[in-house]
């Protein structure tokens, strides 16, 4: 009887010590789980809202991107580029006054991904990253200025495999564009969406977009060098949208 108590003891024991392993692996569990959400939760996601007086709309899309336009314009444009990239440069050099003049009249609202795929190409100053980030800034601040930023960065591109534009040029840049915000400054030196740009980035990559520019028009990808680096390859492609 001794013996048989002992044993059913033991076995009690046995299964409080089995009972607290599995409460503990369920608590570390539970903690690694709400870590990794705090870490998610951590990312800044910029808040791009507002309207311009002509009724232009700024807000962010589900890729990530900055949306500018008219509520009702029937084309949508997204443009995936890296501000380091010079074929990016060459489309922005030949489409810029078409995506402004389309925003304006409210014949086309224009998505700009802008990504960090070259960071490795900047000697280590992730100026892709940088410049990336700086967008969301500007766009956040007011985006109604933001073409013509994007305009202004491309304009000023330096060469590929250099360090790019310092973060004070960067706000020279910003604030030549109207952003003279002193926040709007703190943000481009202090980083703010830089992790968000490794989120978008990542996100669009596994998309299946790995190259820049990626330039769509209502969904359908522009692959042609008229298309998209033509004077008038951008603008045939939004009218033959709008008219489909």
């Amino acid at each position: 009887m001794t013996a048989a108590r002992q044993a059913g003891r033991g076995r009690g024991v046995l299964v409080q010590v089995l009972v607290a392993g599995v409460l503990v692996a369920l608590v570390a569990g539970i903690g690694i789980s709400l870590a990794v959400r705090r870490s998610h939760d951590n990312v800044a996601v910029p808040a791009i809202t507002g309207q311009s007086q002509s009724g232009v709309v700024g807000s962010l899309t589900d890729t990530g991107a900055i949306r500018i336009g008219k509520p009702d314009a029937g084309v949508t444009v997204r443009i995936v580029s890296d501000a380091q990239c010079p074929y990016c440069k060459l489309f922005e050099s030949a489409s810029a006054a078409t995506l402004t003049d389309a925003i304006r009249k409210g014949t086309a609202a224009v998505e700009y991904n802008i990504v960090s795929f070259l960071d490795p190409a900047s000697s280590g100053t992730r100026y892709s990253t940088r410049a990336a980030n700086a967008a969301y800034v500007v766009a956040a601040a007011d985006p109604a200025k933001f073409p013509d930023w994007v305009a202004a960065l491309f304009a000023q591109q330096p060469p590929e495999g250099g360090t790019g534009l310092t973060d004070e040029q960067l706000i020279q840049l910003s604030a030549a564009a109207g952003y003279t915000d002193p926040a709007v400054a703190q943000a481009i030196t202090g980083g703010k969406y830089d992790a968000y740009v490794q989120k978008v980035s990542r996100d669009v990559a596994k998309s299946g977009i790995t190259a820049t520019p990626s330039v769509f028009v209502n969904g359908r990808q522009l692959t042609s060098q008229q298309d998209l680096y033509g004077p008038d390859g951008l603008r045939k492609a939004i009218d033959a949208a709008k008219e489909s």
